[in-house]
């Protein structure tokens, strides 16, 4: 018993220091009995209504009961309404769930054309920002303010060809197959649908026709279709960054390459586009497009295309005047005030620089040498690198108008080069195709409608004619 006594003398102390902490919470637990009461208070309160609805719920039980033979009744047949049900499960798999699929992809480009149209919005805001920049400077305003963007806010939308009202995909892949089967095509029916489609409008028909024919529409049109007129359909069939893809993928494979193609391709696209472009490049050939271009180019002309398809072009809106004039001392010092020719200082400004800072690069060039940059670079290089570098500054500098040229150029001569002239035609139609035309007969002295049917004929010319949009 003594032997215990410290031990329960120890427990004592520990306990008496407690107390003044427990006695100090009795309050606080006091304070909150009130509100525990008066919520309790609330829950019986509602206690007698709900017993009292208990007789109510309970008499209409044998009314629900005797209901339920009638909505038996009036049910299908469990067989039939079980079929009914697959029927619908498989209408859904075979057309509502495979063009919502498309749909998902045609949102993806259309954010890609979302950003696209941003960017041309921003390059006008940027054009204008340096053209006041520069005024206090004395710098003549002028070739800024000529250069016209693909999407100018006064004159709105610059293509030809715009969304058809009320287009259905399934009512158009019927047109497309009553226009290819049976004894000969009907092609006028395929040039009215494809030329009054918009892009978005036309890829889905892709997988609309095969899911209500279990057919595939390209292997179908190229068995009906033959020559320059089936290759400009199946291009219009292509989303823009599958077309450009399988474009440079031709340009590169085989024994030559078409460098203009690769160029022009990859100085007129936006970032977005560009890096699309190097996705399904990949996914489509197991080969990235920087790795064919290395493997079939060379020297300064493979720099140059390796720098513009990475898709990394400064894109922000302001165009600081005072860089503009280093940059034009820079490219000035590498080239016409030096012996020789420092293209890399060329490939860094060009392929990195945004689109109006480099007009005003440009202007400020001219001031300061009394020349052309283009004439220069025609001075000081020789080869791919020069075209591929002249072409770079004419896209900049007006894209309409090097369209224009690169369309001349497709069908002046003997021999028409078609390809290029499908290219252009079907990539530009929904982007900057009027203000193109604006500069070809400003160039040439005749219309790009009259040229066109000048120089083509049959379905081919009148697909053609239709993405031209009309004679100026």
């Amino acid at each position: 018993m003594a032997a215990t006594l410290p031990r329960q003398v120890a427990t004592l102390l520990r306990q008496a220091v407690t107390l003044p902490r427990q006695a100090d919470t009795l309050p606080r637990q006091a304070a909150t009995l009130p509100r525990q009461a008066d919520t309790h208070l609330k829950l019986l309160a509602t206690l007698p209504q709900q017993v009292a609805t208990l007789p109510q719920q309970v008499a209409t039980l044998p009314q629900q009961g005797a209901s339920l033979p009638r909505l038996v009744a009036t049910q299908p047949q469990p067989e039939a309404f079980l079929l009914r049900g697959v029927d619908i499960h498989h209408r859904l798999e075979r057309v509502a769930i495979p063009l919502c699929h498309q749909q998902v992809e045609a949102g993806v480009q259309h954010q890609v054309e979302h950003q696209v149209a941003m960017a041309r919005l921003e390059e006008l805001s940027r054009d204008t920002q340096g053209a006041l920049r520069a005024s206090p400077c004395q710098i003549t305003l002028e070739p800024l303010l000529q250069t016209p963007p693909c999407l100018d806010m006064e004159k709105g939308y610059r293509g030809s060809i715009k969304d058809y009202p009320g287009a259905d995909p399934l009512r158009d892949v019927e047109v497309l197959r009553k226009a290819m089967k049976g004894f000969g095509t009907d092609e006028n029916a395929i040039i009215e649908l494809l030329g009054s489609r918009s892009n978005k409008q036309r890829v889905p028909l892709v997988a609309a026709y095969k899911t209500t024919y279990g057919k595939d529409l390209f292997h179908d049109l190229k068995s009906e279709l033959t020559g320059n007129f089936e290759d400009l359909v199946l291009s219009m069939l292509k989303t823009p960054s599958h077309l450009d893809a399988s474009e440079a993928r031709e340009a590169i494979k085989g024994a030559g390459t078409d460098e203009a193609c690769l160029i022009e391709i990859l100085s007129s696209r936006s970032n977005a586009e560009i890096q699309e472009i190097n996705r399904i490049y990949k996914n489509e050939y197991g080969k990235k497009l920087e790795d064919a271009i290395i493997s079939d180019t060379s020297g300064h002309f493979r720099r140059l295309l390796v720098s513009l398809c990475q898709g990394n072009r400064d894109e922000r809106e302001t165009v600081d005047i005072a860089m503009a004039k280093q940059d034009a001392q820079k490219l000035y010092a590498a080239g016409e005030n030096k012996v020789g020719t420092d293209e890399s200082q060329f490939n860094a400004i060009l392929c990195a620089r945004s689109k109006p800072h480099l007009r005003a690069v440009f202007q400020e060039y001219q001031q300061m040498c009394g020349r052309e940059i283009e004439k220069s670079i025609c001075r000081e290089m020789s080869g791919n690198v020069e075209s591929g570098m002249v072409a770079v500054v004419k896209c900049i500098k007006n894209t309409p108008a090097y369209f224009a040229e690169r369309l001349n150029k497709a069908m002046k001569g003997a021999g028409t080069k078609d390809r290029t002239l499908i290219r252009i035609m079907v990539s530009r139609s929904e982007v900057d195709m009027l203000d193109i035309r604006q500069e070809y007969l400003k160039a040439y002295g005749k219309s790009l409608y009259t040229h066109i049917s000048g120089d083509t004929s049959g379905d081919y010319k009148k697909l053609l004619l239709k993405l031209c949009g009309g004679n100026d």
